[in-house]
């Protein structure tokens, strides 16, 4: 295929997912088993274009005066992957499987500059709604922050300590340009490539078949490490998921002690146990919700982990479709589950005992403030400063920008070139 053709079928698969309100990720899936003829690299193409004009939704559509997806596509084309408008009506008019000529309203919007006429939400790509929220925990900065969350992400790798250590992997994976990174020293980054650039299938390497390393970005592993899990210790992952910082924490505790990964939706549970066997962890007990229950744990755990559920506003990087899904009503419910985790996490910490607590939220209403109610109704808690553990795991040279007066930290695309992630650790008084 041709750019014209890539073009036509990226605006057809926007059109889905808007008109229809389709997953973007099924819309792609299935114009490609109903275009067989279209190859790997084509389907690249035309998820980059769909992915980026989604990240960059308000930003074009202001800058163009639409949010149609044929416009939008066009923009991303033009602007985001700077081929140009010259560039754009050379392929439209030599292709014939290429979209419509430009009419002259389009081509005078493709040509106008308005960028000191868009508002500032726009301008960040974040939703009008969630604007004061982002004002409140960025205040000047939020539109840089807000920018860089539209931004394509790296693929993040975590190198797993119990079989290889970073040095060696990063030899193996030289050839798919993997990068250490600048904060912890178990990750390797590889830079997300710009325009129609294809990003490698990291998880068809050898080192990956044998659990030399996981896919994990950066702020994952930074939560995970700061929750200063030792060997031998007790420890509750109570929000497992599908098991990522299990199996840092495992790493991290050398398979000595012993954790015990839960969570309430056994679907999201379901990946650990191959994922466990692959990287050589021993010291962890899946807790499945349906066939067993926490209670022998209670007051016994030194750790208790939450990767609460929340928004998911820190990886719209990653999810750029998720950021325009977002509701009141399902930030609410979050909030809702959030309060019942730590009400929940409290009975199963012992005396002198803590609880990280984590999410991949920007938001305030997810992260400091809901630590303040928590701190407001459980007394026998007190919020612990991270910033000296930074220091000792990390060193001084890349201390984060956002530490609130009290300890708690917020990662973020801009300033510590991560996902976004919020981190607080709560102390029980012995």
């Amino acid at each position: 295929m041709k750019d014209g053709g890539r073009l036509s079928a990226a605006i057809e698969v926007l059109s889905e997912v808007f008109d229809r309100h389709r997953p973007v990720q099924l819309a792609l899936r299935d114009w490609g088993a109903s275009h067989r003829f279209a190859g790997s690299g084509d389907r690249t193409v035309i998820g980059n274009l769909v992915f980026d004009a989604l990240r960059h939704k308000a930003s074009l559509g202001a800058r163009v005066g639409s949010r149609d997806p044929r416009l939008l596509v066009l923009a991303t084309y033009v602007f985001t992957w700077e081929n140009g408008l010259e560039r754009l009506q050379t392929v439209l008019s030599e292709d014939l499987h290429a979209p419509d000529a430009l009419s002259e309203a389009e081509e005078a919007a493709l040509k106008a500059d308005v960028s000191d006429e868009i508002l500032p939400h726009d301008a960040a790509d974040v939703p009008d709604w969630l604007w004061p929220s982002f004002e409140k925990q960025f205040g000047e900065k939020a539109v840089v922050e807000g920018r860089a969350l539209a931004q394509r992400a790296p693929i993040d790798l975590r190198v797993n300590t119990l079989k290889s250590d970073r040095e060696k992997l990063h030899k193996r994976l030289a050839h798919a340009g993997a990068e250490a990174t600048s904060i912890t020293p178990t990750a390797l980054r590889i830079a997300p490539k710009p325009g129609a650039g294809r990003m490698p299938h990291v998880q068809a390497e050898e080192g990956y078949r044998k659990g030399w390393f996981e896919l994990q970005d950066e702020a994952s592993q930074i939560a995970a490490a700061l929750a200063g899990a030792k060997p031998g210790e007790q420890v509750l992952d109570l929000c497992a998921g599908g098991g990522g910082k299990t199996l840092a924490l495992a790493a991290a505790m050398e398979n000595k002690g012993q954790i015990y990964a839960y969570d309430a939706d056994r679907l999201r549970l379901a990946p650990i146990h191959e994922r466990l066997q692959r990287s050589g962890v021993r010291n962890v007990q899946v807790k499945d919700p349906a066939s067993s229950d926490l209670e022998a744990l209670k007051g016994q755990m030194d750790l208790v982990f939450i990767d609460a559920p929340c928004s998911g506003t820190g990886v719209w990087r990653r999810r750029p479709d998720s950021k325009w899904k977002l509701t009141e009503k399902a930030l609410e419910d979050r909030l809702i589950e959030q309060r019942k985790v730590l009400e929940n996490a409290c009975m199963f910490v012992k005396p002198g005992g803590r609880i990280a607590y984590a999410t991949c939220s920007l938001l305030p209403e997810e992260n400091a403030d809901q630590v303040s109610r928590f701190l407001g109704e459980n007394e026998d808690f007190k919020l612990t400063p991270v910033i000296d553990d930074w220091e000792r795991m990390f060193g001084p040279d890349h201390l984060p920008t956002y530490i609130s007066d009290r300890g708690e930290l917020t990662l973020t695309p801009a300033s510590t070139d991560t996902d976004g992630f919020f981190f607080a650790l709560l102390k029980r008084e012995p």
